[in-house]
């Protein structure tokens, strides 16, 4: 089994993207962090936080949410899960911590308790169109349809949890959450089952082509959530939390200036991340991710650029060192091959 570090590929990165896109993959998400929240008050509390709903969601469910500040700047993505007597919070890698203290800050007499649970719990992912068939035949029971929802059940005899996943890499994901110690036996048991494990290789070309922005390079605390695909992400029609006046207000009577969107580029070779983006000799952005895509057989990338130049089709440029490389903007997800016809990825949340 890979470390806590995901490894690079296992394989051949372009066999592990196949299998994805086409059977099942398995990725290794043990570097991300996870926090148990218990008491009487836990609802209400995220509720008053986070942007999406959380109060209405019944054991079982589940959503993705973003805690912003106030200016509306994105701090944190997290996915919820309701279940009987706790509600759990997973973080992106190295944010569980953070997270915790955040909500910790806005503790008063709350009846909550916030316990981080990332060292007791491994967290798998089975993605692609034969993700819910694996954990079904391996578990007994599936989570339903609706993204994070989520069933308790066993893998031969170990405790996990299967969690619907965001379609991060454009394909069904089943998350599955499991006793760290035991990450090994599910990990080996899964692969025996026929899931491809995946590298980081093949799931950056997977998780880009979706379009799916992970914090830390295409979203940090310098982002207006509205900048980014963030329509899962809130409710329209809950009541206050910490940003949400900026959210509405451009929602309702402005704009943003920049937008994250995906570029189609020309050559072979996936520029950095921070090349400059230019049009008509001016910096209009900059690339935050790239990869090279095995859908689509060339590099793109996800990049923030001015609003005047987000319309997918429009031309501009990639600075790479001396050179200037020819792209076009790509609305999200790109459209790949995809198991035999050309069709745009489903759209997903940004959860990854």
């Amino acid at each position: 089994m890979a470390n806590r570090e995901t490894s690079s590929a296992y394989g051949q990165p372009a066999d592990e993207y196949w299998a994805a896109r086409r059977g099942v993959g398995l990725v290794d998400r043990r570097d991300w962090g996870v926090l148990e929240l218990t008491g009487r008050d836990r609802a209400t509390f995220l509720h008053a936080l986070l942007s999406n709903e959380i109060k209405a969601l019944a054991p079982g469910q589940g959503c993705a949410a973003t805690l912003l500040d106030v200016h509306g700047k994105v701090q944190v993505v997290v996915s919820v899960w309701v279940a009987d007597d706790r509600i759990f919070v997973v973080t992106p890698p190295s944010m569980a911590q953070k997270t915790a203290e955040a909500l910790d800050h806005y503790l008063f007499s709350e009846k909550v308790a916030i316990r981080d649970v990332s060292d007791e719990t491994a967290l798998l992912v089975l993605a692609g169109p034969k993700a819910r068939e694996t954990a079904e035949r391996m578990a007994g029971a599936r989570p339903g349809e609706a993204a994070w929802a989520h069933v308790a059940s066993k893998l031969g005899e170990v405790p996990v949890r299967l969690v619907t996943g965001g379609r991060e890499t454009g394909e069904a994901e089943v998350w599955i959450a499991g006793p760290a110690s035991e990450a090994a036996r599910l990990w080996d048991a899964l692969v025996a089952a026929g899931a491809q494990p995946i590298g980081r290789m093949a799931f950056e070309s997977l998780r880009i082509e979706a379009g799916t922005p992970v914090l830390g390079r295409d979203v940090d605390e310098s982002v207006l959530l509205p900048e980014i695909p963030f329509e899962r992400l809130v409710s329209q029609t809950k009541g206050c939390y910490p940003g949400q006046e900026v959210v509405v207000r451009i929602r309702d009577r402005g704009h943003v200036n920049r937008m994250l969107v995906g570029l189609l580029l020309d050559g072979s070779d996936p520029p950095s991340d921070g090349a400059e983006v230019v049009a008509d000799s001016a910096a209009i952005g900059r690339v935050t991710s790239s990869t090279w895509s095995f859908g689509l057989e060339r590099p793109i990338a996800l990049a923030f650029v001015r609003r005047q130049h987000a319309a997918a089709g429009s031309r501009i440029q990639v600075r790479v060192g001396e050179r200037m490389l020819s792209a076009s903007v790509s609305a999200l997800p790109f459209v790949v091959e995809h198991r035999g016809e050309r069709a745009p990825l489903p759209p997903i949340s940004p959860t990854g």
